[in-house]
Formats: structure tokens, C-alpha cells, sequence
């Protein structure tokens, strides 16, 4: 495996760093690069949601028993990449389902995908091209039902207190929210080690990223190798996001630590456990590799 440059970023070596904007940027143009790649990998799935209308993804299939019945609700997927979550969730029975991420490149397999299912939940979706901290300004404020956010997404966001203004301003009152989400003690984890669990990198939120600089993807894409290297990540603790959506008034319904993710963040200490999950080949219980999050915006 190619090694990948990771540097927590520190005011001492934050020359030319402009602040999330430049970050945002950079991210923004790695996902759009990536966009048509991922669609082809098989770790999204794409020609099986295509060809089985029953398919929900393993994402959505794991969160099907916590996230109950669905059927009629309007729901918001907030970073929903290629749309495979999205339309997961109208296979549940949504009755819309609004998926917005910041990738046009991404967006535009996202509608690929809905009009190939067209019949089988793809004419229920619909899709923005935004900034998770601009959702208030290109969707109806307190509209949904659910907002739904899936794995590797908090990461690529500054502050969960911003993030948690917008999630409470798109519920409705009475709405809930659901995200399932890598732990931030399997983030921290050093990927480079094989000789155990050691931690490296932040857990809690910090003002500054988290840099990296990788050719290639966090998924299969049968080796391609891209442009734009540079990329930058956010840590968020447990209790952080907990307390900033706590903040915004929502009740805390659920919260439950998983010991599987369907990110293989170790490669050299995670194994595949079945339904697209892994964990810690030694000893898995001994950390958290996931967790699921519920809240209800409570009506007044």
C-alpha cells in the first residue's frame, strides 16, 4: 500500500494556510476529480442499484433496525456523494428524499443514478449542489421530516456547532435526526502502525485540519491515480457532537458504539467481517470503530 502523508496542521507550520474556505476548495476539487471513478468502483455499487430494485446499499441496510419506518417522510441527506445512500433511503419508502453535497461532479452521478432507477425510488430524489453550512439558503428551512447523515462526513466539516444550527434549522418541529458516523477514536488511530492500536491524531475538535496528501482514493478505483493530492479532515469527539446538537434544542433519542465500520481505516489491523463491515482483527472490543446518533426537534 502507498504511503500517505498525513501532517496535523499547527500554527508553527501554517504558512500560506488561508482557513476552511482554501480547505473547502481543495476538497471540494479532490471529490470532484474522484466523482466518475467512484461511480465506477465496486465499492459503491452503482450496477447492482441499477439492476436490483430491492438494493438499499449496506450503509442504509445497517441502519434500517435503528432507523425504523421512513415510509412518507420527506428527508434531507446531507453529503450524500454519488446518491447511493439516497436513494437507499426511497427504497425505504421515503416519500422525497433531497440529497445535497458540495461536489458538483459528484452531484451530476447522483442524477445519473436517480434517472437510471426511475421506477425504483430514483424519481423521488432530488439533489443541491452545496456547502452543508449553505443548506439554509437553498432549501426550505424547517421542511423535512429526517435529516440523514451517513459514515465520512462530519470530518470534512470545521465546527459541529455551525453544523448543528443547520441540521436543527431543516427539521420540522417533530422531525429527528439520524447519523451514523466513523468514531473519532478510530480516526486517531496512526493507519501506518502494524504493531497495534496507538494513537496519533486528534479526537477532539481542533481550529486547525488535519492535512493529507494521497494520489489516490479511500475506495477501490483499480489503482487511478489523480491530481489533486492535498486533502483536509476535522476531528469531532463524541461528546462535541452530542452537546452541539443539544445546544440547538434537539432531545437525544439514541446513541449507540458500534465495534464495526464499513471503512476499512487500518488495513494492516482491520479485517472484513461480512455486509460490508470491518473491524479490528485482534480483540475488536476493545474500541469503538462506529456509532449511531438520533435526535428530535420537539414540538413546541
Amino acid at each position: 500500500m502507498q504511503a500517505i502523508a498525513i501532517t496535523t496542521l499547527n500554527p508553527s507550520n501554517m504558512t500560506g494556510f488561508i482557513g476552511h474556505e482554501a480547505c473547502e476548495a481543495t476538497n471540494r476539487a479532490r471529490w470532484d476529480e474522484r466523482a466518475a471513478a467512484h461511480a465506477k468502483s465496486p465499492d459503491y455499487k452503482v450496477d447492482r442499484f441499477i439492476h436490483d430494485t430491492a438494493y438499499v446499499g449496506d450503509v442504509v441496510e445497517f441502519d434500517r433496525r435503528r432507523l425504523g419506518d421512513i415510509t412518507g417522510l420527506n428527508c434531507i441527506h446531507l453529503q450524500c456523494a454519488l446518491g447511493t445512500g439516497t436513494l437507499g433511503l426511497a427504497r425505504l419508502g421515503a416519500a422525497s428524499v433531497t440529497g445535497l453535497d458540495f461536489s458538483a461532479a459528484s452531484v451530476d452521478e447522483a442524477r445519473n443514478l436517480a434517472r437510471a432507477t426511475t421506477g425504483s425510488g430514483g424519481d423521488r430524489l432530488a439533489f443541491v449542489v452545496a456547502s452543508v453550512y449553505d443548506s439554509l439558503k437553498v432549501v426550505p428551512p424547517q421542511s423535512f421530516d429526517l435529516v440523514f447523515t451517513g459514515i465520512g462526513s462530519l470530518n470534512w466539516l470545521p465546527s459541529v456547532e455551525r453544523w448543528a444550527k443547520v441540521v436543527a434549522g431543516l427539521l420540522k418541529p417533530g422531525g429527528r435526526f439520524f447519523m451514523r458516523e466513523m468514531h473519532p477514536m478510530l480516526v486517531a488511530v496512526d493507519y501506518e502502525r502494524e504493531d497495534g492500536v496507538v494513537i496519533k491524531y486528534p479526537y477532539f475538535e481542533r481550529p486547525e485540519p488535519t492535512e493529507y496528501d494521497d494520489p489516490g482514493s479511500h475506495i477501490d478505483t483499480n489503482g487511478q491515480q489523480f491530481a489533486t493530492t492535498k486533502g483536509y479532515e476535522y476531528s469531532h469527539g463524541v461528546g462535541e457532537v452530542v452537546q452541539a446538537l443539544i445546544d440547538q434544542g434537539l432531545r437525544i433519542t439514541a446513541l449507540e458504539e458500534h465495534q464495526s465500520s464499513p471503512w476499512n481505516a487500518l488495513p494492516t489491523q482491520m479485517q472484513h467481517v461480512g455486509r460490508g463491515e470491518f473491524a479490528l482483527t485482534d480483540q475488536p472490543w476493545r474500541m469503538a470503530h462506529s456509532y449511531t446518533l438520533q435526535a428530535l426537534k420537539e414540538e413546541k
